[in-house]
């Protein structure tokens, strides 16, 4: 009885070891998944760079917003908005709501990482689109940390490096905007974020925000139709809320309209 106890035993292992394995994620994987991000958006920081320089601020100060703010689409919002001319506070309103995107990221990376509390506030810096595409997908927290801190950690340093070298090179490329590469941020961001629309909702919404931004555009100074596209959002949600109301009315009135004859049928 033993001895098949013991070989039970030893039949069973490799298959609950399987089972293991298959909801797991090797690490070498994740590393690569995160190093692909992380490279292919840090070199973006060279056009962050020459915009930031071509808009007028000086060497310091585009590093400076490379290293503080490290967030790519508000970085290139603010230069893009004071470069058009628009006003200071505005192209910093918008930056601002850009970038407040990130603090919706942390509640959920918060909770999926568990860092403890003093590396909490360190990590808050890598809270970003990139970082965020790559850590929620993980199958397990320890892989959801490794492409978090490896994303992080390339895109930070490529990003602030990439960044001087495109601010000190920005006066041997001469005209910047001939070379449009303002719009590599944001197209970067797009591509990160289109994967990501999976739902009709979100499809929806993020369509009625580049309406909005496009439509806008001439007509309002620059900085301006970036926060007002955010209105996408509550304007889908309050259509979609009535349009689940109306449907929710019809199947009431529908019961209702079915259940005496239903009853009259069973007399």
């Amino acid at each position: 009885m033993a001895e098949k106890t013991a070989h039970l035993r030893t039949t069973a292992e490799p298959a609950s070891g399987s089972t293991l394995v298959a909801g797991t994620k090797p690490d070498a994987a994740v590393v690569r998944d995160a190093l692909g991000v992380g490279v292919a958006v840090g070199l973006s920081g060279f056009a962050f760079g020459v915009t930031s320089a071509g808009s007028g601020l000086s060497l310091l100060q585009t590093c400076a917003l490379s290293l503080l703010v490290f967030t790519g689409a508000s970085q290139f919002a603010l230069v893009g908005a004071l470069a058009a001319g628009g006003n200071p506070y505005t192209a910093a309103a918008g930056a601002f709501f850009l970038g407040v995107r990130n603090a919706f990221y942390g509640l959920r990376l918060s909770q999926l990482l568990a860092l403890p509390r003093a590396l909490r506030p360190l990590a808050a810096q890598w809270v970003i689109d990139e970082t965020t595409a790559v850590t929620l997908p993980q199958p397990t927290r320890r892989a959801a940390r490794i492409g978090f801190t490896v994303t992080g950690l390339t895109l930070y340093v490529l990003w602030n490096l990439t960044t001087l070298l495109g601010a000190l090179g920005a006066e041997a490329l001469g005209d910047t905007d001939a070379w449009g590469l303002d719009a590599a941020g944001p197209a970067v961001f797009l591509a990160l974020l289109a994967p990501m629309l999976k739902s009709t909702t979100e499809r929806v919404t993020a369509g009625l925000a580049v309406l909005l931004a496009l439509g806008l555009l001439p007509v309002l100074p620059a900085g301006v139709p970036v926060l007002l596209s955010a209105l996408a959002a509550p304007v889908v949600l309050f259509l979609m809320g009535r349009a689940k109301g109306g449907d929710a009315g019809a199947g009431t009135t529908g019961t209702k309209d079915a259940g005496p004859a239903r009853t009259e049928e069973d007399r």
